[in-house]
């Protein structure tokens, strides 16, 4: 394999745990330092699908971005690859109830997503062609940014193929397997969430051609809907997004903590909201159904990005005047300074 470093403006839209099993999006500040691995040119040493990590260096962690995309080798997980793989599952599902969207909890259970083993892509795929067209494919680990726009594009979502280690259950600095299976496909099999998905791959395809502030604009609408998103329900809110639903603290913080705000849904709000990714978040978007999430994205962004542009910036933990508040946070233990 080549590794190739790199240090240019970056944006990754997939996701990695910060704390305690909090999984959130890896979204690199601008002019990061970065790490692109190649795929072998010998098809013999891509026989068994690489772990691609983030490399630790004398400048600390270092992400490590792969485009290959892979067979699930099933059958070389271990017996402690399973055991992890319930033992996680287990955990959420137990504390989700109640708290996750029923859809999420529904879909989830229709796929046949159990944690008695670890699943099997193909068959998932069977249940997702059928139902909304997509299809999950096995990843090594990172995607540069642009690759992982075409693969939502394509309605194909990336899954990492390893699962952490029993030493990483509570802290994992890069997605894995638990991850993106667990929290991000069981609404790929509702059709609104999914054409949702597929039109912001669209819309990231073409927000390179508008430039870094753009992008980071539209990496800020994946974390808070994607990745940190509640639903308001008539059960009360709910939540739909993944770096939560996969995460035993964030599921708990995220409706029970008085220290966060949650506040209503609005698209150039979310784009200009700065988010944390070393603590858990200070503030949550409620969306009232994943229809809003469609209509939002339906129009064309040319004229949103140009209206934001040179706009500021809003604090992780700001509230507006013109906000729709849930529930005004306490701000207690929150960090001041750190967003990004």
């Amino acid at each position: 394999m080549v590794v190739q470093f790199i240090g240019r403006d970056t944006h990754d839209y997939c996701s990695l745990t910060r704390h305690a099993c909090n999984f959130a999006s890896l979204l690199r500040p601008l002019g990061a330092t970065m790490a692109i691995l190649t795929p072998a040119c010998d098809p013999a040493m891509n026989a068994q699908p690489r772990r691609v990590e983030h490399l630790q260096t004398d400048k600390g962690s270092v992400p490590v971005y792969t485009t290959a995309v892979i067979e699930q080798p099933w059958s070389t997980y271990s017996a402690t690859d399973h055991a992890v793989w319930t033992q996680l599952f287990r955990r959420q599902r137990e504390l989700l109830v109640g708290r996750a969207d029923e859809e999420f909890l529904r879909t989830q259970d229709a796929m046949g997503m159990g944690e008695d083993r670890i699943p099997k892509f193909d068959e998932l795929n069977r249940m997702l062609r059928g139902r909304t067209g997509w299809e999950i494919i096995g990843v090594e680990g990172l995607l540069p940014e642009l690759t992982f726009f075409e693969h939502l594009a394509n309605k194909r979502f990336p899954v990492t193929w390893w699962i952490r280690t029993p030493e990483q259950l509570d802290y994992l600095s890069e997605p894995d397997l638990f991850h993106d299976l667990f929290g991000h496909v069981p609404l790929l099999m509702n059709p609104v969430f999914a054409d949702y998905l597929e039109a912001y791959g669209h819309g990231g395809v073409r927000a390179h051609g508008f430039g870094p502030e753009a992008l980071m604009q539209l990496a800020r609408l994946y974390w808070y809907t994607v990745e940190f998103g509640l639903i308001n329900t008539a059960a009360g809110l709910r939540i739909y997004g993944a770096g939560i639903l996969s995460s035993k603290g964030e599921s708990i913080h995220c409706l029970d903590a008085a220290a966060p705000n949650r506040i209503g849904f609005d698209l150039e709000r979310v784009m200009r909201t700065r988010y944390r990714i070393d603590t858990y978040q200070k503030t949550y978007f409620v969306i009232d159904g994943y229809q809003q999430l469609m209509d939002a994205t339906r129009p064309d962004f040319a004229p949103i990005y140009a209206g934001l542009a040179g706009q500021p910036t809003i604090p992780a933990g700001e509230v507006l005047d013109t906000d729709r508040v849930f529930t005004r946070g306490t701000g207690e233990g929150w960090l001041a300074d750190g967003d990004v």
